[in-house]
């Protein structure tokens, strides 16, 4: 069980690093400047962006990969990298229907690019959980589950 919750931590940090970069780097070329998540949830704490930071950190390299592979990992079809999308778009929905309009971005980010930045968002949660996805691999969560 150990080596699965270090996998799964892994598999967070190296998706929350992958899209971070994208939405600095990559969301500029799409929409015209960087989607800053943690401004984005530091603003919604009281504008201290270190909070947002924190925030983004802990639920994109704690938090959702527990989610995924405790609660959603053996109900998802497909194979890891699947699994993992899938995961990344249900987060992508979440983040575009309930906190980017608390956050003052808008119904699917309409205040702060409209459709190409709701598409820039869904890249970088499709590239988020794809690689949660293989690198927590196979459902091995489950107790009837194959090995790794």
């Amino acid at each position: 069980m150990k080596s699965n919750i270090t996998k799964t931590i892994l598999g967070g940090f190296v998706g929350t690093l992958m899209m971070s970069l994208m939405m600095k780097f990559a969301a500029p070329m799409l929409i015209g400047h960087p989607m800053d998540i943690a401004a984005m949830l530091g603003n919604m704490m009281g504008g201290v962006y270190a909070l947002g930071m924190a925030a983004h950190m802990m639920l994109g390299i704690v938090v959702f990969p527990l989610i995924y592979a405790f609660l959603f990992l053996r109900f998802l079809p497909g194979a890891p990298v699947i699994k993992g999308m899938l995961f990344g778009t249900i987060l992508w929905l979440m983040a575009a229907t309930v906190i980017m309009p608390m956050a003052g971005a808008g119904f699917f980010m309409s205040e702060i690019g409209g459709i190409k930045a709701a598409m820039a968002a869904l890249m970088g949660h499709l590239v988020y959980g794809g690689l949660l996805g293989v690198v927590i691999g196979k459902n091995s969560y489950c107790a009837n589950a194959d090995k790794d």
